[in-house]
């Protein structure tokens, strides 16, 4: 029960606190106010504390699914979230003018779903295995060590990101963003694959013997890139959009963006 206790809780932090803290070393980096943090933070532990107490009434929406289908849309909301935040992260990496109140509320927005989401399980997995004094103890030591693990993990992608110059940690937050974001939408296809909103079927490969999702380099990485030991070709087909959609956009972006640059630097004709 301590085994199983800390790895769930790392799966449910260890995503939360990696998002969290690139986006605070990116804010930091792009000079935001600190506010949109403990808005935030606040906000997200309200949600999930109203989600999880609510959880049976939402998992008899839509024909039984509830949970799974709400979870799955928060997830999609978080995706496209974060690549409109890619997007004016990129204006703001090309020297682009970018209005500082979106950046933060859409911050504030990530954060507070992500929380939701990752806070309800907690609680209902704390709830559901306490009701007997006998794994009291070891689920509450599991569950702080496996919080422990995850938040230091977040604070030292914090500080890696926060100790490099501008031009590099923008970057580097860029390429984690991207990634993590097509996290989500495969974990989204995976929970409408269990709620019967998508096709089920027979897992492309199977990686489990070589990494389990169980260890702790599973979850960082499924946290990080989605790590799943037996996608389907749905998963891995909609993972591939995840990254794609975005990075097309940057790259037009680009183009965009170094056009004019050209156009400006030419000598006009007397």
């Amino acid at each position: 029960m301590l085994l199983s206790s800390v790895i769930i809780v790392l799966r449910e932090v260890l995503e939360a606190a990696l998002l969290f803290s690139v986006l605070i070393a990116l804010s930091k980096q792009m000079g935001l106010n600190s506010r949109w943090i403990i808005w935030s933070l606040l906000l997200g532990v309200l949600g999930a504390f109203t989600y999880g107490m609510n959880i049976n009434n939402v998992s008899e929406w839509f024909d039984g699914v509830g949970q799974e289908v709400s979870n799955a849309l928060m997830q999609l909301t978080i995706y496209f979230m974060l690549v409109v935040f890619m997007l004016m992260l990129y204006h703001f990496s090309c020297k682009q003018k970018v209005s500082k109140f979106p950046l933060s509320l859409i911050m504030i927005m990530i954060i507070l779903l992500a929380i939701t989401r990752e806070g309800a399980e907690i609680i209902l997995y704390f709830f559901s295995v306490t009701h007997s004094q006998n794994y009291y103890m070891a689920v509450l030591v599991g569950m702080t060590i496996g919080a422990s693990i995850g938040i230091s993990i977040g604070i030292l992608f914090y500080y890696l990101l926060s100790n490099l110059k501008p031009e590099r940690s923008i970057f580097i937050g860029l390429v984690l963003l991207l990634l993590v974001s097509a996290g989500m939408i495969s974990q989204a296809s995976l929970l409408l694959i269990q709620a019967d909103w998508l096709p089920s079927q027979l897992p492309l490969w199977d990686t489990s013997e070589l990494l389990s999702e169980k260890s702790v380099t599973g979850q960082l990485l499924y946290a990080l890139l989605g790590y799943e030991a037996t996608p389907t070709a749905i998963q891995a087909g909609l993972y591939l959009l995840g990254l794609i959609f975005p990075i097309s956009i940057i790259m037009g972006l680009k183009f965009t963006y170094t056009r004019k640059k050209i156009l400006s630097d030419r000598p006009t004709k007397q």
